[in-house]
Protein backbone atom coordinates (compact mmCIF):
# COMPACT_ATOMS: atom_id res chain seq x y z
CA UNK A 1 0.00 0.00 0.00
CA UNK A 2 1.39 3.40 -0.90
CA UNK A 3 2.40 5.73 1.94
CA UNK A 4 1.28 9.34 1.75
CA UNK A 5 2.46 12.36 3.72
CA UNK A 6 0.48 12.71 6.96
CA UNK A 7 -1.31 16.00 7.51
CA UNK A 8 -3.89 17.11 10.04
CA UNK A 9 -6.68 17.06 7.49
CA UNK A 10 -5.82 13.45 6.66
CA UNK A 11 -5.78 12.46 10.30
CA UNK A 12 -9.20 14.00 10.66
CA UNK A 13 -10.44 11.75 7.85
CA UNK A 14 -9.54 8.70 9.94
CA UNK A 15 -12.88 9.21 11.68
CA UNK A 16 -14.98 6.21 10.77
CA UNK A 17 -17.24 6.91 7.82
CA UNK A 18 -19.15 3.68 8.37
CA UNK A 19 -19.60 1.50 11.43
CA UNK A 20 -16.59 -0.74 11.91
CA UNK A 21 -17.53 -4.06 13.49
CA UNK A 22 -13.91 -4.83 14.39
CA UNK A 23 -12.72 -4.28 17.98
CA UNK A 24 -9.40 -3.07 16.54
CA UNK A 25 -8.37 0.18 14.94
CA UNK A 26 -6.92 0.23 11.43
CA UNK A 27 -3.32 -1.05 11.41
CA UNK A 28 -3.44 -1.81 15.17
CA UNK A 29 0.05 -3.12 15.93
CA UNK A 30 -1.33 -4.96 18.98
CA UNK A 31 -3.88 -6.88 16.94
CA UNK A 32 -3.15 -10.61 17.23
CA UNK A 33 -1.10 -11.98 14.35
CA UNK A 34 -2.50 -14.90 12.34
CA UNK A 35 -0.98 -18.32 13.08
CA UNK A 36 1.78 -19.46 10.76
CA UNK A 37 1.23 -22.51 8.54
CA UNK A 38 3.57 -24.12 6.03
CA UNK A 39 1.85 -24.45 2.65
CA UNK A 40 2.68 -26.67 -0.29
CA UNK A 41 5.01 -25.27 -2.91
CA UNK A 42 4.08 -25.11 -6.59
CA UNK A 43 6.55 -26.58 -9.06
CA UNK A 44 5.07 -24.97 -12.17
CA UNK A 45 2.50 -22.31 -13.08
CA UNK A 46 -1.10 -23.34 -12.49
CA UNK A 47 -2.73 -23.81 -15.90
CA UNK A 48 -5.70 -21.60 -16.69
CA UNK A 49 -9.08 -23.29 -17.26
CA UNK A 50 -10.62 -23.17 -20.72
CA UNK A 51 -12.97 -20.27 -19.95
CA UNK A 52 -10.31 -18.04 -18.39
CA UNK A 53 -9.03 -14.75 -19.80
CA UNK A 54 -5.24 -14.87 -19.61
CA UNK A 55 -3.93 -11.50 -18.47
CA UNK A 56 -0.24 -12.40 -18.39
CA UNK A 57 1.52 -15.57 -19.50
CA UNK A 58 5.12 -14.37 -19.53
CA UNK A 59 5.62 -12.74 -22.92
CA UNK A 60 4.25 -9.21 -23.00
CA UNK A 61 2.09 -6.63 -21.24
CA UNK A 62 -0.44 -6.22 -24.03
CA UNK A 63 -3.31 -6.77 -21.58
CA UNK A 64 -2.06 -4.02 -19.25
CA UNK A 65 -1.71 -0.26 -19.18
CA UNK A 66 -0.06 2.29 -16.93
CA UNK A 67 -2.50 5.16 -16.82
CA UNK A 68 -3.30 5.77 -20.47
CA UNK A 69 0.17 4.75 -21.59
CA UNK A 70 1.79 1.38 -22.32
CA UNK A 71 2.96 -0.46 -19.21
CA UNK A 72 6.60 0.08 -18.25
CA UNK A 73 7.26 -2.90 -16.00
CA UNK A 74 10.12 -5.28 -16.90
CA UNK A 75 9.20 -8.52 -18.71
CA UNK A 76 11.80 -11.29 -18.76
CA UNK A 77 12.19 -15.01 -18.10
CA UNK A 78 8.44 -15.54 -18.06
CA UNK A 79 7.59 -12.96 -15.41
CA UNK A 80 6.98 -9.24 -15.09
CA UNK A 81 8.64 -7.16 -12.40
CA UNK A 82 7.63 -3.91 -10.79
CA UNK A 83 9.97 -1.05 -11.62
CA UNK A 84 10.15 1.65 -8.94
CA UNK A 85 8.45 4.75 -10.24
CA UNK A 86 6.84 2.98 -13.22
CA UNK A 87 3.41 3.29 -11.65
CA UNK A 88 0.53 0.94 -11.11
CA UNK A 89 -0.53 -1.53 -13.80
CA UNK A 90 -4.18 -1.83 -14.71
CA UNK A 91 -5.90 -4.23 -17.04
CA UNK A 92 -7.01 -2.94 -20.40
CA UNK A 93 -10.31 -4.79 -19.85
CA UNK A 94 -12.71 -4.12 -16.99
CA UNK A 95 -14.16 -6.75 -14.66
CA UNK A 96 -16.81 -7.15 -11.98
CA UNK A 97 -17.38 -10.49 -10.23
CA UNK A 98 -14.34 -12.67 -10.87
CA UNK A 99 -12.20 -15.61 -9.93
CA UNK A 100 -8.64 -14.33 -10.16
CA UNK A 101 -5.42 -16.37 -10.11
CA UNK A 102 -2.12 -14.57 -9.49
CA UNK A 103 1.38 -15.93 -8.93
CA UNK A 104 3.96 -13.64 -7.32
CA UNK A 105 7.38 -13.71 -5.69
CA UNK A 106 8.89 -11.33 -3.16
CA UNK A 107 12.32 -9.94 -4.11
CA UNK A 108 15.70 -11.31 -3.11
CA UNK A 109 17.99 -10.26 -1.63
CA UNK A 110 15.70 -9.15 1.18
CA UNK A 111 15.68 -5.41 1.79
CA UNK A 112 13.69 -3.41 4.29
CA UNK A 113 11.28 -4.56 6.98
CA UNK A 114 7.60 -4.44 7.84
CA UNK A 115 5.69 -2.64 5.04
CA UNK A 116 8.91 -1.76 3.26
CA UNK A 117 9.69 -5.39 2.39
CA UNK A 118 8.31 -6.87 -0.83
CA UNK A 119 5.25 -4.61 -0.85
CA UNK A 120 2.70 -4.59 -3.66
CA UNK A 121 -1.02 -5.28 -3.93
CA UNK A 122 -3.84 -6.62 -6.05
CA UNK A 123 -6.73 -4.16 -6.34
CA UNK A 124 -10.05 -5.57 -7.52
CA UNK A 125 -11.86 -2.88 -9.49
CA UNK A 126 -8.90 -0.64 -8.57
CA UNK A 127 -10.45 -0.15 -5.11
CA UNK A 128 -10.40 -3.31 -3.01
CA UNK A 129 -6.89 -4.52 -2.17
CA UNK A 130 -5.56 -7.94 -1.33
CA UNK A 131 -2.15 -7.09 0.11
CA UNK A 132 1.04 -8.50 -1.39
CA UNK A 133 3.93 -8.44 1.08
CA UNK A 134 6.95 -10.51 2.05
CA UNK A 135 5.41 -11.83 5.27
CA UNK A 136 7.92 -14.63 5.78
CA UNK A 137 9.49 -13.94 9.20
CA UNK A 138 8.63 -10.28 8.76
CA UNK A 139 6.68 -8.61 11.56
CA UNK A 140 4.08 -6.00 10.60
CA UNK A 141 0.54 -5.05 11.55
CA UNK A 142 -1.91 -7.91 11.04
CA UNK A 143 -4.23 -6.14 8.60
CA UNK A 144 -1.28 -5.28 6.35
CA UNK A 145 0.44 -8.63 5.90
CA UNK A 146 0.24 -10.91 2.87
CA UNK A 147 -3.32 -12.01 1.97
CA UNK A 148 -4.89 -9.39 4.22
CA UNK A 149 -7.71 -7.21 2.96
CA UNK A 150 -5.62 -4.14 3.48
CA UNK A 151 -6.54 -2.16 6.57
CA UNK A 152 -9.67 -4.22 7.19
CA UNK A 153 -9.13 -7.95 7.69
CA UNK A 154 -5.99 -9.94 8.57
CA UNK A 155 -5.71 -13.32 6.88
CA UNK A 156 -6.90 -16.36 8.82
CA UNK A 157 -3.35 -17.72 8.64
CA UNK A 158 0.09 -16.64 7.51
CA UNK A 159 0.80 -19.08 4.67
CA UNK A 160 3.80 -17.21 3.28
CA UNK A 161 6.74 -18.87 1.58
CA UNK A 162 10.30 -17.49 1.70
CA UNK A 163 11.18 -14.56 -0.58
CA UNK A 164 12.12 -15.59 -4.10
CA UNK A 165 9.70 -18.53 -4.14
CA UNK A 166 6.59 -18.42 -6.26
CA UNK A 167 3.39 -17.99 -4.30
CA UNK A 168 -0.24 -18.12 -5.40
CA UNK A 169 -3.36 -16.13 -4.72
CA UNK A 170 -6.69 -17.54 -5.77
CA UNK A 171 -9.28 -14.86 -5.22
CA UNK A 172 -13.06 -14.93 -5.54
CA UNK A 173 -14.43 -11.41 -5.65
CA UNK A 174 -18.02 -10.25 -5.60
CA UNK A 175 -18.42 -6.58 -6.41
CA UNK A 176 -20.59 -4.24 -4.34
CA UNK A 177 -24.10 -3.64 -5.62
CA UNK A 178 -25.70 -0.21 -5.71
CA UNK A 179 -29.20 1.04 -6.34
CA UNK A 180 -28.65 4.62 -7.34
CA UNK A 181 -26.73 6.19 -4.47
CA UNK A 182 -27.62 3.42 -2.04
CA UNK A 183 -25.41 0.42 -1.23
CA UNK A 184 -27.43 -2.78 -1.69
CA UNK A 185 -24.71 -5.29 -0.82
CA UNK A 186 -21.01 -4.81 0.03
CA UNK A 187 -18.00 -6.20 -1.79
CA UNK A 188 -17.01 -9.69 -0.69
CA UNK A 189 -13.68 -11.51 -0.91
CA UNK A 190 -12.55 -15.10 -0.52
CA UNK A 191 -8.80 -15.65 -0.79
CA UNK A 192 -6.61 -18.76 -0.88
CA UNK A 193 -2.91 -18.10 -0.27
CA UNK A 194 -0.72 -20.94 -1.51
CA UNK A 195 -3.80 -23.16 -1.46
CA UNK A 196 -4.66 -22.29 2.16
CA UNK A 197 -7.86 -20.41 3.02
CA UNK A 198 -6.91 -16.89 4.10
CA UNK A 199 -10.20 -14.95 3.72
CA UNK A 200 -13.65 -16.54 3.77
CA UNK A 201 -16.58 -14.59 2.29
CA UNK A 202 -15.24 -11.46 3.94
CA UNK A 203 -17.52 -8.47 3.50
CA UNK A 204 -15.71 -5.14 3.07
CA UNK A 205 -16.93 -1.98 4.79
CA UNK A 206 -15.73 0.11 1.85
CA UNK A 207 -12.69 0.58 -0.39
CA UNK A 208 -9.39 -0.32 1.26
CA UNK A 209 -7.17 2.57 2.31
CA UNK A 210 -4.15 3.55 4.40
CA UNK A 211 -4.90 5.07 7.81
CA UNK A 212 -8.59 5.66 7.19
CA UNK A 213 -12.03 4.27 6.44
CA UNK A 214 -13.39 5.30 3.07
CA UNK A 215 -17.16 4.87 2.60
CA UNK A 216 -18.64 3.21 -0.45
CA UNK A 217 -19.38 5.46 -3.37
CA UNK A 218 -21.43 4.18 -6.32
CA UNK A 219 -19.27 3.11 -9.25
CA UNK A 220 -19.46 1.15 -12.48
CA UNK A 221 -20.29 -2.56 -12.44
CA UNK A 222 -16.97 -3.32 -14.13
CA UNK A 223 -13.60 -1.66 -13.58
CA UNK A 224 -9.95 -2.64 -14.26
CA UNK A 225 -7.91 -4.86 -11.97
CA UNK A 226 -4.82 -3.02 -10.71
CA UNK A 227 -1.40 -4.17 -9.50
CA UNK A 228 0.50 -1.81 -7.25
CA UNK A 229 3.99 -0.41 -7.74
CA UNK A 230 5.17 0.27 -4.18
CA UNK A 231 8.83 0.72 -5.06
CA UNK A 232 9.77 -2.94 -4.43
CA UNK A 233 10.74 -5.24 -7.35
CA UNK A 234 7.96 -7.80 -6.80
CA UNK A 235 7.55 -10.31 -9.61
CA UNK A 236 4.33 -11.65 -11.16
CA UNK A 237 3.58 -14.45 -13.56
CA UNK A 238 0.66 -16.55 -14.81
CA UNK A 239 -2.26 -14.20 -14.15
CA UNK A 240 -5.68 -15.26 -15.35
CA UNK A 241 -9.26 -14.38 -14.55
CA UNK A 242 -12.71 -15.92 -14.97
CA UNK A 243 -15.79 -13.74 -15.13
CA UNK A 244 -18.49 -14.99 -12.74
CA UNK A 245 -22.23 -14.90 -13.25
CA UNK A 246 -24.43 -13.27 -10.64
CA UNK A 247 -24.93 -15.29 -7.49
CA UNK A 248 -28.13 -17.31 -7.23
CA UNK A 249 -29.75 -17.90 -3.86
CA UNK A 250 -29.84 -21.66 -3.45
CA UNK A 251 -30.92 -21.62 0.18
CA UNK A 252 -34.39 -22.77 -0.83
CA UNK A 253 -35.94 -24.38 -3.88
CA UNK A 254 -37.93 -22.46 -6.43
CA UNK A 255 -41.68 -22.84 -5.85
CA UNK A 256 -44.08 -23.19 -8.75
CA UNK A 257 -46.83 -20.59 -8.95
CA UNK A 258 -49.94 -20.74 -11.10
CA UNK A 259 -53.11 -18.77 -11.70
CA UNK A 260 -55.04 -21.96 -12.48
CA UNK A 261 -57.74 -22.78 -9.92
CA UNK A 262 -59.49 -26.13 -9.82
CA UNK A 263 -63.16 -26.38 -9.02
CA UNK A 264 -64.40 -28.36 -6.06
CA UNK A 265 -65.68 -30.95 -8.54
CA UNK A 266 -62.20 -31.37 -10.07
CA UNK A 267 -60.59 -31.66 -6.64
CA UNK A 268 -63.10 -34.28 -5.49
CA UNK A 269 -62.65 -36.26 -8.71
CA UNK A 270 -58.87 -36.56 -8.35
CA UNK A 271 -58.55 -37.14 -4.60
CA UNK A 272 -58.18 -40.71 -3.54
CA UNK A 273 -55.74 -43.63 -3.42
CA UNK A 274 -53.87 -44.73 -6.53
CA UNK A 275 -52.01 -47.82 -5.44
CA UNK A 276 -48.85 -46.54 -3.73
CA UNK A 277 -49.90 -42.91 -4.28
CA UNK A 278 -52.54 -40.94 -2.42
CA UNK A 279 -53.85 -37.55 -3.50
CA UNK A 280 -55.73 -35.63 -0.83
CA UNK A 281 -57.15 -32.18 -0.23
CA UNK A 282 -55.85 -30.22 2.75
CA UNK A 283 -57.81 -26.99 3.35
CA UNK A 284 -58.23 -26.50 -0.39
CA UNK A 285 -54.64 -27.42 -1.33
CA UNK A 286 -53.81 -30.68 -3.06
CA UNK A 287 -51.11 -32.94 -1.68
CA UNK A 288 -49.52 -36.21 -2.76
CA UNK A 289 -48.62 -38.74 -0.07
CA UNK A 290 -45.95 -41.19 -1.20
CA UNK A 291 -42.98 -42.97 0.39
CA UNK A 292 -43.93 -41.59 3.84
CA UNK A 293 -43.60 -38.05 2.50
CA UNK A 294 -46.07 -35.38 1.51
CA UNK A 295 -45.68 -33.14 -1.54
CA UNK A 296 -47.59 -29.95 -2.35
CA UNK A 297 -49.27 -30.08 -5.75
CA UNK A 298 -50.04 -27.00 -7.87
CA UNK A 299 -52.62 -27.16 -10.70
CA UNK A 300 -51.11 -25.66 -13.87
CA UNK A 301 -53.84 -26.81 -16.28
CA UNK A 302 -57.08 -28.81 -16.21
CA UNK A 303 -55.05 -32.01 -16.56
CA UNK A 304 -51.68 -31.39 -14.92
CA UNK A 305 -50.45 -30.99 -11.35
CA UNK A 306 -46.89 -29.79 -10.76
CA UNK A 307 -44.91 -30.64 -7.62
CA UNK A 308 -44.49 -27.28 -5.89
CA UNK A 309 -40.72 -27.43 -5.36
CA UNK A 310 -39.61 -30.67 -7.03
CA UNK A 311 -39.05 -31.16 -10.76
CA UNK A 312 -41.92 -33.64 -11.19
CA UNK A 313 -45.52 -33.55 -12.31
CA UNK A 314 -48.70 -35.60 -12.49
CA UNK A 315 -50.89 -35.86 -15.57
CA UNK A 316 -54.53 -36.49 -14.72
CA UNK A 317 -57.08 -38.19 -17.00
CA UNK A 318 -60.67 -38.28 -15.76
CA UNK A 319 -63.46 -39.70 -17.96
CA UNK A 320 -67.10 -39.52 -17.05
CA UNK A 321 -68.27 -42.68 -15.36
CA UNK A 322 -64.69 -44.00 -14.91
CA UNK A 323 -62.14 -43.61 -12.05
CA UNK A 324 -59.42 -41.06 -12.73
CA UNK A 325 -56.05 -42.21 -13.96
CA UNK A 326 -52.78 -40.51 -13.11
CA UNK A 327 -49.32 -40.66 -14.67
CA UNK A 328 -46.58 -39.59 -12.29
CA UNK A 329 -43.45 -38.26 -14.00
CA UNK A 330 -40.47 -38.13 -11.65
CA UNK A 331 -37.73 -36.42 -13.68
CA UNK A 332 -38.39 -38.71 -16.67
CA UNK A 333 -39.29 -41.87 -14.75
CA UNK A 334 -43.00 -42.44 -15.40
CA UNK A 335 -45.56 -44.67 -13.69
CA UNK A 336 -49.33 -44.83 -14.11
CA UNK A 337 -52.08 -45.81 -11.72
CA UNK A 338 -55.88 -45.81 -11.59
CA UNK A 339 -57.85 -44.55 -8.62
CA UNK A 340 -58.80 -47.37 -6.26
CA UNK A 341 -62.48 -48.21 -6.16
Amino acid sequence: MSFLPICFSMLASIAIAQDNPSPYRVHDIDRPKPPIVTPNRISAPVLAPSDAIVLFEGDDLSQWKSGNKPAKWIVKNGYMESVPGAGYLRTAESFGDVQLHVEWAAPVPVKGKSQGRGNSGIFLMGKYEVQVLDSYKNDTYADGQAASIYGQAPPLVNASLPPGEWQTYDIVFRRPRFDGDQLVSPAELTVFHNGVLAQEHKKLWGPTAWLKHDPYEPHAAEKPITIQDHGNPVRYRNIWVRKLADKVDHTRAKRITSDVKWTEEQVNAVTGKYGKYKIRSDEGSLKLDWENRSFDLIPVSDSRLEFATTSAHIDVECKEGEPCKITVDLMGSRSSATRDK
